[in-house]
């Protein structure tokens, strides 16, 4: 009688551990353990292993939810700097302004940025040349001078008029200043009163005031331009028409002078990625802006409407090359407005990693304009 006993309870024993097995497995899963755990382990290992092996395990990037960042936008979006980077992974962070991403990087909690001549050169000036380096260009153009039909039918109409540009210092503040400057009105750069009263506005804010009246029109970029376009404004001036060649630098690649030396390789992989992501945009437009708009909308919870992004997307220029002499205008307009004094931006450039891309590529060189680091 005792053998069968035995085999009872060993019986019994048998499904009670049977039957507690998948509890078990479960909360060895839940604790990253187990077959299921594993494999998504195993996956995330073969990721990195595949990746190239690079001298940082992360590089933080910075850019604003702006069509003028669309080599951000789209890159991240389609994965195509990841791609270049292997295992080390991107941490993107949005900014709304330029002296808050310059105060980033200098405070070393940013490495890479997408953003505007002036606060690249404001940063640059600040830090005594220490700090930052444009290391490529993104984009061309996209501001647009938006007026009141109503109140505002031709360019002298501006006079007296009520016009808002996004901080003071920036980069369109910068050009708007310079263009009052040359029809031989008088505005002081502080107050931004005068013949014409310069109402500095975040571009969020903007489109409101636009619509309550509190303003007369606005020397913004995209998609801004064509929000307040939306709402009944009118393109009285692209700014594109006053420079030569049409082409201007609207946005930069800034880098980290410390980032820069102590990472090249994840810099250079960056740079490859920005070149293929504006290889594609040039070659997909239209893929490219519904790429764009879905990144901003993931960023910002909302997309644009197509009557906002299909006229603005047209007006920006995606390009590797910074436009350099274009940045030392946008630098000689700020000295004259009395915002900044001359500055010296000898070294301000650093293309060498960039030009390395494009070579490999096929692609020909492109020029500091003289304000390279030596």
């Amino acid at each position: 009688m005792v053998p069968t006993r035995i085999t009872r309870k060993t019986l019994r024993r048998g499904l009670v551990a049977a039957a507690a097995l998948p509890l078990l497995i479960g909360a060895l899963a839940s604790c990253g353990y187990g077959s299921q755990a594993d494999d998504k382990g195993d996956k995330k290992a073969d990721a990195a292993a595949d990746g190239k092996k690079l001298s940082a395990s992360e590089v933080r990037i910075g850019y604003f939810p702006n069509l003028t960042h669309a080599t951000a936008l789209v890159g991240l979006q389609e994965g195509l700097i990841q791609k270049e980077l292997g295992g080390t992974a991107v941490k993107p962070q949005t900014f709304n302004a330029g002296p808050s991403e310059i105060e980033a990087l200098n405070g070393g909690s940013l490495d890479i940025g997408f953003i505007g001549p002036s606060p690249s050169i404001n940063g640059y000036v600040k830090s005594k040349g220490s700090n930052l380096r444009i290391i490529s260009g993104s984009a061309s153009g996209g501001v647009k001078l938006v007026v009141n039909p109503d109140r505002i039918k031709t360019l002298d109409d501006l006079k007296g008029k009520k016009i808002a540009t996004p901080q003071k210092g920036n980069t369109q503040d910068v050009a708007f200043l310079n263009w009052i400057s040359e029809k031989g009105w008088t505005v002081d750069p502080e107050s931004g009163k005068g013949d014409v009263s310069v109402v500095r506005t975040d571009n969020k804010v903007t489109p409101d005031a636009f619509k309550q009246g509190s303003i007369d029109g606005a020397w913004v970029p995209e998609p801004t331009a064509s929000k307040l376009v939306s709402d009944g404004g009118s393109v009285l001036l692209d700014e594109t028409a006053l420079w030569p060649d049409k082409k201007f630098v609207i946005t930069n690649i800034i880098v980290s002078q410390e980032f820069l030396k102590e990472h090249p390789d994840v810099v250079e992989a960056v740079l490859t990625g920005t070149v293929k992501t504006n290889e594609w945009i040039n070659a997909n437009p239209d893929k490219a802006k519904a790429s764009a708009n879905a990144k901003l909308a993931a960023d910002s919870g909302k997309a644009l409407d197509a009557k906002i992004i299909d006229p603005a997307w047209p007006s920006i220029q995606i390009t590797d090359d910074p436009l350099a002499s274009t940045l030392r205008t946008q630098s000689d307009w700020a000295v004259k407005a009395k915002l900044i004094e001359q500055p010296e931006l000898a070294g301000i450039y650093d293309l060498t990693l960039l030009n390395k891309v494009l070579k490999a590529a096929g692609r020909p060189e492109v020029s500091d304009a003289g304000l390279g680091a030596k």
